[in-house]
């Protein structure tokens, strides 16, 4: 959530900001507004309380000189002030939630080093990794979901059966791949990160910490009748790993990683391509997530988007960077890179990774503060957060690319630790 004294002392700035999104910044002009309104009525609950505690040391002093009777016109005055002090602040209140409910819905504010751009389209190329587009045999050219047919490694009618559309079932060396990639995902970043297993239900307060909640409630799944809600991704209970606490700066960055499995309805995917392993409900992934101070942010964020980089380099995988632009970006990021793995068979650029610096949005949300050293007060930290390793577009991308003329898809040698010692799937 953006800081209403940052929108309070430089409307104008925050809106050009938003509107670098693409997004409507009329709700901003109204959370202005609204603003005003609540602090005078703060400033007016707060003068009528001085009053309402000045009449008390008078009433107390009239009774001790012995003038009840004027100590009760003075209480009756009281109680009057303290009437219109409640309903002051019960006034105040519900302009202060109403405030909340506009800038839940506002997103963050672009890093001023995020290019300009309105969609995907304008989303900048890095540059790329081990990439010849004419390097690539006839028999790399099949795509995975015909290659998991053929070894019985994938099985997507079984899965749309059990679960319904864009549900995949991982079968025998297929399922062994899938667990391989989630233990080399965790390995390679231990000797840095904390390893957790958060659960895969969360509460509503754990999803609005991290912005998936409310703007985006269509894409996640909700089990109403216990009123949790399936995690996207293990960045929404990490996130509030620390929720309401108060840090010591010297445990900054606090870095954790996670292996959950996801969930995400996929309300927009309409028209997209959907073959496959290319895009479903539920996955497992890899999740890297750290608390830092400002200071600290550069470093983690270059951290997180070199370790997913070098994760999918030793897998012998192509591989490009991309600079999100700001009408791209998720909701709750202010600089976003995306690896994009190629797969010769889908012949496509398949995300990966999204490497995210959110600033303090997400941790203000979820009142993640920390107490900067030698310093009275808190201040709010910073969250980033990057997938270590998301198993279904990897798993397609070694398939594809380690598929031998035989049929048979080589395993690549990092990952022969992790596949019972194969050398070769099928």
């Amino acid at each position: 959530m953006i800081d209403i004294r940052l929108l309070r002392s430089d409307p104008e700035a925050v809106k050009a900001a938003i509107a670098r999104r693409g997004e409507d910044t009329t709700g901003l002009d109204r959370a202005v507004e609204l603003d005003a309104g609540q602090r005078a009525l703060v400033e007016e609950r707060d003068r009528l309380r001085n009053e309402v505690n000045t009449i008390s040391r008078e009433v107390g002093g009239l009774h001790r000189d012995g003038r009840a009777d004027e100590a009760a016109d003075l209480q009756a005055r009281s109680r009057e002030l303290g009437e219109q002090e409640e309903s002051l602040a019960a006034e105040a209140d519900g302009l202060a939630d109403e405030i909340r409910e506009i800038l839940l819905r506002v997103p963050n504010i672009p890093d001023d080093d995020c290019p300009d751009g309105e969609g995907e389209v304008d989303n900048v190329v890095v540059r790329y990794e081990h990439w010849d587009e004419d390097a690539y045999e006839d028999h790399q050219r099949v795509p995975h979901w015909e290659v998991g047919e053929e070894l019985g490694i994938l099985d997507v009618e079984r899965g749309t059966k059990l679960s319904g559309s864009m549900f995949v079932m991982y079968t025998g060396q297929g399922a062994t791949l899938c667990r391989a990639l989630i233990q080399y995902g965790l390995d390679r970043n231990a000797d840095a990160y904390r390893e957790m297993r958060p659960p895969s239900l969360v509460k509503t307060e754990t999803m609005v910490s991290t912005g998936h909640l409310p703007k985006f409630v269509d894409d996640a799944y909700h089990l109403e009748r216990d009123d949790l809600w399936a995690i996207p991704t293990a960045e929404v209970p990490l996130t509030s790993f620390c929720r309401d606490e108060v840090l010591n700066e010297a445990d900054l960055p606090m870095k954790l990683m996670a292996h959950t499995s996801c969930f995400r309805r996929e309300a927009g995917s309409a028209g997209r391509d959907t073959r496959g392993l290319l895009r479903v409900h539920e996955f497992d992934k890899v999740e890297l997530l750290a608390y830092a101070t400002r200071e600290q942010s550069p470093e983690v964020h270059v951290d997180i988007l070199a370790r997913a980089e070098a994760a999918i380099t030793d897998l012998g995988l192509s591989y490009r960077v991309l600079d999100l632009c700001a009408g791209d970006l998720g909701g709750s990021s202010a600089r976003t890179f995306d690896l994009e793995v190629y797969a010769p068979g889908a012949d496509q650029w398949l995300e990966v990774s999204s490497v995210s610096w959110f600033s303090d949005y997400q941790a203000r949300r979820a009142n993640v503060r920390y107490r900067p050293t030698g310093e009275k007060g808190t201040r709010v930290v910073d969250t980033l957060n990057g997938s270590g390793l998301a198993v279904p577009r990897v798993w397609a991308g070694v398939v594809e690319t380690y598929r031998q003329p035989d049929g048979r898809v080589a395993v690549p040698a990092v990952l022969q630790p992790y596949m019972r010692g194969l050398t070769h799937i099928g």
